[in-house]
């Protein structure tokens, strides 16, 4: 496999011309040089990412991305395949996954279309799909749209967004969610302003005064995403802020 270094001139070409759209140079470049359909580009960290990363990489939204992934696919491009780090510096993340942290549906449609793996591991901080990554981010058009093209969504995935049936079927599974996982899953409804999850997790035991992600607590997410309805529930509840959230 081609490896060109991240100062190399040609991968500071076409790094630049993914993201200035500029589709008849990467055209050229592709057909010169057929094995850079499959290169990577290394950093001197050691961090080797695919052009497919290039165009999903942050902030996203890239002029003709969705064209960027059509032309890198008939290439010959890997779409699935992970960053490639150091051992134990850093999360080994699809394309599919950048796409959905930095929200942009456009380029995750396309991914998928040409035959991306909507279930490859390697999120960062849990290690699983794109559709965690969606949800930790906070993208919620990007997490809806994996949703319709069949992502598969855990408990507190399917809380974030609302969706009461799955966490319902999540919840009668053998085994069932633990409390950790109930009070999870409670934290991220309140994230995501379901008020009929949060109602279910709470008849269910999930812990109000959980502290969770950044030290806050359901009360606290709900606050930060302005889900007046939710905070209105838990306040009748008992529900208390975290430290340095009151």
């Amino acid at each position: 496999m081609l490896t060109l270094p991240t100062h190399d001139p040609r991968a500071v070409m076409l790094v630049r011309a993914i993201q200035r759209g500029d589709l008849d140079t990467l055209r050229f470049e592709l057909a010169r040089t057929p094995a850079l359909a499959t290169a990577r580009l290394v950093d001197e960290g050691g961090t080797g990412r695919t052009l497919v990363h290039v165009v999903a990489d942050w902030p996203g939204h890239f002029p003709e991305g969705p064209g960027t992934v059509a032309l890198l696919s008939a290439a010959g491009a890997p779409l699935s395949a992970p960053v490639q780090h150091r051992p134990g510096h850093g999360a080994p993340e699809t394309a599919l996954h950048w796409a959905a942290s930095s929200g942009d549906v456009a380029v995750l449609d396309a991914l998928l279309d040409h035959g991306a793996d909507i279930e490859a591991p390697g999120a960062i901080f849990t290690g699983g799909t794109a559709m965690s990554d969606a949800v930790v981010f906070a993208q919620w058009p990007a997490a809806r749209r994996l949703r319709e093209r069949g992502a598969t969504m855990t408990i507190w995935q399917a809380a974030a967004l609302g969706e009461l049936p799955r966490v319902v079927e999540c919840c009668a599974a053998t085994p069932a969610p633990g409390p950790r996982d109930l009070s999870n899953a409670l934290w991220n409804a309140c994230r995501g302003g379901s008020l009929s999850v949060v109602t279910e997790l709470v008849a269910r035991g999930a812990d109000l005064h959980w502290v969770g992600h950044d030290g806050k607590t359901p009360l606290d997410a709900a606050r930060e995403s302005g889900a007046t309805p939710v905070i209105e529930f838990l306040l009748t509840r008992g529900a208390t802020p975290g430290q340095g959230h009151a």
